[in-house]
């Protein structure tokens, strides 16, 4: 059965050739024209994958992208044709996936949504009785879920792919090559931003669980985990 995909852009012709081309690649794809209708059709029908433009009548794109997030672990892949740092940073911190700027070609579009799908099903295809721990953080894929001692801790799918990434590297650094590829499907260049920002917000749910593991950074490099003292899980 054909994975379904949720585009939602004010431009008509845009949607129609974003459209075309996701049909060609074998998607199920659903179209709208403003985030409001997209959103009903979410709450009747969920998809595999969303694709908000940011800039639509009504509701806009990141707020349609927080509203989606408050129900679902949809992947989001956000477009935008301000090339802001503002809204790229906005859309990652509010739980989006990926980020595209417009101008942008409709296969570059389908690439990125075949890397997102491809980590949900890497995801999956995991074994089911993995456990990390580090400290007094434990990931459970059975469970699907990361715990600070009993306490359940809340994380979207890049922050949770980002810190089973990380636990499993034991407290060894990790690149931040290694973080785009295994995180986000990514072996292209692109900017580094998106893994700093989605580290950035699980250190911060870390220290609100008041978790003795940090995330530190490497300089030049990427991040480990650090933890046990609290100097060591200072981060930099």
């Amino acid at each position: 059965m054909a994975q379904l995909i949720y585009l939602a852009d004010d431009d008509p012709s845009l949607l129609d050739v974003f459209g075309a081309f996701l049909e060609s690649a074998g998607y199920e794809v659903g179209l709208f024209p403003t985030g409001d209708e997209l959103m009903e059709a979410f709450a009747q029908h969920e998809a595999d994958l969303v694709v908000l433009d940011v800039m639509m009548p009504g509701t806009d794109g990141l707020t349609v992208c927080r509203n989606l997030r408050a129900i679902s672990d949809v992947p989001i892949v956000i477009l935008t044709a301000r090339d802001s740092e503002m809204d790229y940073l906005q859309g990652l911190a509010i739980g989006g996936d990926d980020y595209i700027a417009k101008p942008f070609s409709p296969a570059m579009l389908v690439m990125r949504v075949k890397a997102l799908l491809r980590r949900v099903d890497m995801g999956k295809a995991r074994s089911q009785s993995e456990v990390l721990a580090y400290g007094d953080v434990t990931l459970s894929e059975e469970a699907h879920e990361v715990r600070v001692g009993k306490r359940r801790l809340d994380l979207t799918m890049n922050e949770f792919a980002l810190l089973r990434c990380l636990l499993a590297a034991g407290g060894q650094p990790v690149s931040r090559d290694v973080l785009l590829s295994d995180v986000w499907g990514i072996t292209v260049e692109v900017e580094t931003r998106v893994v700093d920002e989605c580290v950035r917000r699980v250190r911060a749910k870390l220290r609100g669980m008041a978790s003795c593991v940090g995330i530190k950074a490497v300089w030049g490099y990427g991040y480990r985990l650090v933890g046990g003292e609290s100097e060591d899980a200072e981060t930099a």
